[in-house]
């Protein structure tokens, strides 16, 4: 499967991530990609709408390679993959930011499966033709 490169933010590091282990908490990662893939959805301009149509997610997962401590910065990178009738596939990779502004390697990945839904409806529906033009 193809993946389109669409976004990449910056975050810091709070200290309220880390867990009584010392580093990230494991949750704290899903969150790093919520507002990424969050963030992505208001830039284009299709942020859900209770009495209409918008996306939710219907899976999520993520592979923790390396351990995130604070303090640091990080660059969370958002990639999305082909269109399917009413949903595709977002993917994330999380990298701690260098003391020079550097991305270095992933410490983490992750993604999740978007579907457009009908919200009074509680169905699925088609992408938007404007959705489409944006997935490789």
């Amino acid at each position: 499967m193809t993946f389109k490169q669409v976004d990449a933010m910056r975050m810091p590091i709070r200290w309220g991530d880390m867990d009584a282990m010392g580093h990230v908490n494991n949750t704290v990662y899903f969150r790093y990609i919520e507002q990424a893939r969050i963030s992505w959805f208001d830039r284009i301009g299709c942020a859900p709408d209770p009495k209409g149509h918008g996306p939710v997610i219907v899976n999520a997962h993520c592979s923790f390679l390396k351990q995130l401590k604070y303090p640091g910065e990080i660059e969370v990178t958002t990639l999305v993959g082909p269109a399917g009738r009413s949903s595709f596939e977002m993917t994330h990779e999380i990298r701690l930011v260098d003391a020079d502004g550097v991305p270095g390697p992933v410490y983490a990945e992750g993604g999740a499966k978007v579907v457009w839904v009908d919200f009074p409806a509680e169905k699925s529906t088609p992408l938007p033709d404007s959705i489409r033009e944006l997935l490789p």
